[in-house]
């Protein structure tokens, strides 16, 4: 999993529809009606992934992100395997932060957390599809949260439809070669 932000921006002045010979003119001014965060779960061997869209970041947003993946994408599941990075509110202390102890140990108890190294942000897929979102989806000018939410919910149906998969193709040998700088010295 892995979340980022876009922000709101609307029209000034409505663009110019495009004509013959000439593209949509659209203006360089624009207003800013703020940021909306994105959370971004993918499951790339099963090319299915969930994304909310939220108006901030918190613990308890990242909690609340968790429990419904517990509790409604992988309900059966005895443990999730999750890789994201080492973000100040992506820790199991979050849960605990926003559900009581008992609901906060069950949830924690379903997690095994991997943390992507600090510098390695490249070798988190969810990274990869966050990408691939902005570029695919979000690479307009989004005047408000709502819209946003539209747009991003039918480029997620259409990624689950046709089960797009992440291509993964680092090797432990170009790992061993690409971060030998991390491995102890003997």
């Amino acid at each position: 999993m892995d979340e980022s932000s876009k922000q709101l921006i609307g029209e000034v002045h409505d663009p110019i529809p495009a004509a013959p010979g000439h593209p949509v003119l659209v203006d360089d001014e624009y207003v800013r009606n703020g940021v909306a965060e994105i959370f971004l779960e993918v499951e790339p061997l099963g090319g299915k992934r969930h994304v909310k869209i939220t108006e901030c970041r918190t613990r308890i947003d990242w909690a609340v992100f968790i429990k419904k993946m517990l509790d409604t994408r992988y309900p059966e599941a005895e443990k999730v395997m999750l890789v994201m990075d080492n973000l100040n509110t992506h820790s199991t202390s979050s849960l605990y932060e926003a559900f009581p102890p008992q609901e906060a140990r069950r949830l924690t108890e379903r997690l095994e957390i991997h943390y992507t190294p600090k510098h390695g942000r490249w070798l988190n897929i969810a990274e990869i599809e966050l990408s691939l979102l902005k570029s695919q989806c979000l690479d307009q000018r989004i005047p408000e949260i709502e819209l946003m939410g539209k747009e991003v919910s039918l480029w997620t149906s259409d990624r689950n439809n046709r089960q797009a998969k992440v291509n993964w193709q680092f090797t432990t040998y170009d790992a061993r070669i690409k971060l030998h700088r991390l491995y102890p010295k003997l």
